[in-house]
């Protein structure tokens, strides 16, 4: 089976997400046009979705708190703004403030360290709301504070880091993709020249270890960088790190080469790819950590994950990979 083939699977999802998310990163085609748009009206009226959401109160809001993993208003605005949720829809408005009584909170801010001259907080946290609101047309005023506060606590060596040990030097990448990603998507609707400054600092922290590698010499690989998951949540993987490269047009540099040639070791001989790794455990219980109403495909060393596999051949096709036969709708 060839890549047009497992594109042929993935046009006949039975998940509107997929489908459109197919046919926007894999295909090119126009996210405005009609059958775009309606396909997006698809995923808001899904099952899927309306099981992520069904929890909500007469006020909007979940009865937990924003964070509650997987199944917290922080969460489920970061998913839904991952799988094409529609822009612009209101009503999702009371889950972004529930985050956002969290995140400005006083009591919240004061929380927030400096040790050796490093702000130790964990930034995927404001960076994912940031990327949300802006991907799901929900931001207002406030998203500015966030963005001015990420600014502020970016390290020297270009990310964010929340290890409060005071000879903790070097930023992480799992608190670092999240916070690159949403300052691009700022950059990008606002013209931020700052925002646009923090993007070029942020890159370099995956570009100079190759997106998996540990410096030495020779360099090493991270193993628990190799193997993707969907969802990734907060966790960082290889594939991930490619992803973001092509929103912040780096998925040329040279240095990403060795991790498109993982990703080209991990295809399937039907054409997908597999999830390696899961986070989250499938359930209708409200108790406990780690939960998701929805199934995600798994994990699998020989079924794709139809998700996982439309961001791995849009990062291919992006690269201009020979490895597979491309076409165009």
């Amino acid at each position: 089976m060839n890549t047009r083939n497992v594109i042929d699977q993935l046009l006949n999802s039975s998940e509107p997400s997929v489908r459109y998310l197919c046919r926007r990163e894999v295909l090119g085609e126009d996210r405005a046009s009609d059958p775009m748009l309606a396909l997006q009206d698809q995923i808001r009226d899904s099952e899927r979705v309306r099981k992520m959401l069904s929890p909500r109160g007469a006020d909007g809001r979940f009865p937990w708190h924003a964070y509650t993993k997987w199944i917290g208003a922080f969460w489920t605005l970061l998913t839904l703004s991952d799988i094409g949720y529609p822009a612009g829809d209101l009503s999702l408005a009371p889950l972004r403030d529930q985050v956002l009584d969290w995140l400005l909170s006083e009591h919240h801010l004061k929380k927030v360290p400096l040790i050796n001259g490093r702000w130790r907080r964990c930034a995927c946290q404001e960076g994912s709301i940031v990327l949300a609101m802006l991907k799901l047309g929900i931001a207002d005023e406030r998203i500015t504070i966030l963005v001015d506060n990420l600014i502020k606590w970016q390290w020297p060596d270009g990310g964010w880091n929340c290890d409060r040990h005071p000879m903790a030097s070097h930023s992480s990448f799992h608190e670092t993709w999240l916070p690159l990603r949403a300052m691009k998507a700022y950059a990008d609707a606002t013209g931020s020249s700052r925002a646009a400054a923090s993007v070029e600092k942020a890159s370099e922290i995956f570009l100079s270890h190759h997106l998996f590698m540990k410096k030495g010499d020779p360099p090493s690989i991270l193993p628990e960088f190799t193997r993707p998951a969907y969802p990734a949540y907060w966790h960082y993987d290889f594939l991930v790190g490619l992803k973001v490269m092509c929103e912040i047009g780096r998925l040329s540099d040279p240095r990403c080469r060795e991790a498109l040639d993982l990703l080209e070791t991990k295809q399937l001989p039907g054409g997908g790819f597999c999830a390696e790794v899961k986070y989250y455990r499938v359930t209708d219980k409200t108790d406990g950590t780690g939960i998701s109403f929805v199934d995600w495909g798994g994990v699998s060393k020989n079924k794709m994950n139809e998700w996982l596999t439309v961001t791995a051949l849009s990062v291919l096709k992006q690269s201009g990979s020979d490895a597979n036969v491309w076409f165009t709708a």
